[in-house]
């Protein structure tokens, strides 16, 4: 596992974060449906939200590799064993086929699709949020898991 990777792919949430949630983006538009103004978001305990959202990012990116990289799941079907010959001669036919930024990147935007995108739309549903909040979400998670995909599957 390329933990640098994984460590950056997590950082990469905060910089898409920045840019997703700038007011010259979607933050005014969020602020709107989210029913908070900039006050009461500089009123928030930033040590912690920062915190826990990095570690969320982490766990996020920790398993992404599993999800994003082929090659794991061919070392996982022989057992986890790296020195198994059959797995061997499987990597040396087809191991790096699919190790790219552009795989991992339409991987991660599967994920974000198949799975942030339900998830967020069925509790925000319950919250009775708006359509508008939804998708400003779950396309900044959508995005996120693309750019984690892309990173961790195409840093060699």
């Amino acid at each position: 596992m390329n933990y640098l990777a994984i460590l950056v792919a997590a950082l990469s949430t905060f910089v898409l974060g920045a840019i997703w949630y700038n007011p010259k983006v979607f933050g005014t538009a969020w602020m709107k449906e989210a029913g908070l103004t900039e006050e009461q978001l500089k009123k928030g305990n930033m040590a912690k939200i920062f915190g826990f959202a990095f570690l969320f990012a982490f766990l996020i990116a920790f398993l992404m590799p599993t999800l994003v990289n082929h090659e794991i799941g061919a070392i996982q079907a022989a057992g986890g064993n790296a020195e198994d010959p059959a797995l061997i001669e499987f990597l040396k036919v087809h191991g790096g086929k699919f190790l790219s930024f552009k795989h991992g990147a339409l991987h991660g935007t599967f994920i974000g699709i198949f799975l942030a995108l339900p998830v967020l739309g069925t509790t925000f549903l319950f919250e009775q949020k708006s359509w508008k909040y939804i998708f400003i979400h779950a396309g900044y998670w959508i995005v996120s898991f693309a750019v984690m995909g892309a990173i961790i599957c195409g840093w060699n």
